[in-house]
């Protein structure tokens, strides 16, 4: 019975089924490792928690402000700009 399943499972159409649910957990994992390593409102050891609230704007503003974010800040959001630019800005003869 193992083997009906999996050989009706592993069939090349249900392939980027596969792939697609595979990157939307390692998106997941990876926000949740991020989140947990590198986020200043997140306390996971017992000193961190009895700090209660901190006024630490210098740490959230790293957090906030990385480097992804600094690359893209001044950019058109085109994820194809030369083809864009094509098929609305057509040349003239």
């Amino acid at each position: 019975m193992a083997s009906s399943t999996l050989k009706r499972w592993l069939r090349p159409e249900v392939y980027p089924l596969f792939a697609a649910v595979g990157v939307a957990v390692g998106i997941c994992g990876f926000q949740l490792v991020r989140n947990i390593c590198i986020n200043p409102e997140v306390r996971v050891n017992k000193e961190g928690r009895a700090a209660g609230v901190l006024d630490n704007h210098a740490e959230g503003e790293k957090y906030a402000e990385h480097s992804l974010r600094k690359f893209v800040r001044n950019r058109n959001p085109e994820i194809m700009p030369a083809i864009n630019s094509f098929f609305t800005n057509p040349e003239t003869e």
